[in-house]
């Protein structure tokens, strides 16, 4: 048996949520006419309170697509220095928008009003102006962290002071309500868009939503088409995220319990150094030397557990609905019987 913890994007459908796909009305996309993009579209808008959202390929895409809705060229966007727009999109700001990156380094993926206000610039020929800030929640590389959401309200209001426009990278948004007792209406009041991600813990196949206002959507229809994202009968694929909206969000509870369950068990062993706070379903350890990254993964790989080496000192461990109590259970005592020997040291 393989276990595999790089990644919630490895979930497959489940038979309810196939069963879902193959019974979708289908139609042209493009043309407005897939009743089931529709009505997915209609409903994660409805959840969140916001006029109106559109479905594309990839969290990327809609990301992507938002900020170029936001911004002009040779303006600028803040976002802390881990963040997914910046770190894992092929450097899409400065090739789709032709836009400016001001990174901050926050606390673990996250930023505040008072490091946001330092940052804008002044109005001065010299600087780009600053046009928008980009949050993620939960953080990736922050180790699923979770925004506190009085500290978003006060980000908020600094936007409107000056006059900037504020956007979520909520691939794993829903992880942070679940693990904050937070309702999606009150993220559709504080933020002007909204993208979030159906492949990752809700365990759909593909695809992701972004939300705003209706005029916002109309521009970002366009934007995707001249991306290629324009998609036909794409209700086989929104049938599963619609499905998983509706069946796969208070299940991520499980997940978060898991990832401290297993998060226990390696601050326990001799080859971890350091472990961030399991808030969420991620996992992000750090290696004690002189061991590295990549040797644990190795040796883990081993044993059937599969992990992701994230730097050359720590290692991601990701949990979703493809792993079940069983299978923590097993990689558990895998991790706490591996034995690190010194052939696996580095030098």
């Amino acid at each position: 048996m393989t276990i595999d913890f790089r990644s919630d994007t490895v979930t497959r459908p489940t038979p309810a949520m196939l069963e879902a796909m193959m019974k979708a009305d289908v139609g042209d996309d493009v043309f407005g006419e897939d009743s089931t993009v529709n009505s997915l579209e209609a409903f994660a808008a409805d959840m969140f309170g916001m006029e109106a959202g559109i479905f594309c390929a990839s969290g990327t895409m809609t990301n992507q697509i938002a900020i170029k809705c936001h911004t002009q060229p040779a303006e600028e966007v803040i976002c802390e220095k881990q963040s997914h727009v910046y770190q894992y999109e092929g450097g899409g700001i400065a090739f789709n928008s032709g836009c400016q990156v001001n990174l901050i380094e926050g606390n673990r993926g996250r930023i505040t009003a008072e490091e946001i206000c330092a940052a804008i610039n002044p109005n001065d020929v010299h600087k780009p102006p600053s046009r928008l800030v980009s949050l993620e929640n939960t953080s990736n590389r922050g180790g699923g962290s979770c925004y506190d959401i009085h500290e978003i309200e006060k980000i908020k209001e600094l936007c409107d002071q000056k006059n900037l426009q504020l956007h979520l990278d909520g691939a794993r948004l829903f992880n942070a309500m679940v693990a904050r007792n937070e309702a999606p209406a009150v993220y559709g009041k504080l933020f002007d868009s909204i993208s979030i991600c159906l492949s990752k813990s809700l365990g759909a196949p593909v695809g992701s939503i972004l939300l705003g206002k209706k005029e916002f959507i109309h521009k970002a229809r366009r934007i995707r088409k001249l991306l290629g994202g324009g998609m036909r009968q794409a209700g086989y694929l929104a049938a599963a995220g619609l499905y998983a909206l509706q069946h796969h969000v208070s299940r991520l509870s499980e997940d978060h319990r898991h990832a401290q369950q297993i998060a226990k068990t390696l601050q326990e062993q001799h080859f971890v150094k350091s472990i961030m706070p399991a808030e969420t379903n991620i996992i992000i350890f750090e290696v004690s030397p002189p061991y590295t990254a990549m040797q644990v993964t190795e040796k883990l790989k081993e044993k059937g557990v599969l992990v992701y080496a994230i730097s050359l000192t720590r290692i991601r461990m990701v949990l979703h609905l493809g792993v079940t109590p069983a299978m923590v259970d097993a990689s558990c005592a895998i991790v706490a019987g591996l034995q690190l020997d010194e052939k696996e040291r580095g030098t």
